[in-house]
């Protein structure tokens, strides 16, 4: 079923609800679901255990490698 139609059949349920409750715990999920799907900043925090110890160590190893190399002709 395409998502346009699913959500008009939802929209059909929820006409159909009596009990507060149920319409409070479908508030508080539509509410949530508003507030995940907002555009947050990222954190450094966001990429902890992205990156393997032993590839962050290769990479720091290429860092350094790369970086002691200075070419002279380059500050003419």
């Amino acid at each position: 079923m395409y998502s346009e139609a699913r959500k008009l059949q939802l929209i059909e349920e929820l006409i159909k609800i009596k009990s507060e409750e149920v319409l409070a715990e479908i508030e508080a999920v539509v509410k949530k679901s508003s507030r995940s799907s907002r555009v947050r900043k990222l954190s450094a925090h966001d990429f902890s255990g992205v990156i393997s110890k032993e590839d962050a160590i290769l990479m720091e190893n290429a860092i350094n490698e790369g970086c002691e190399k200075i070419n002279p002709d380059d500050w003419k």
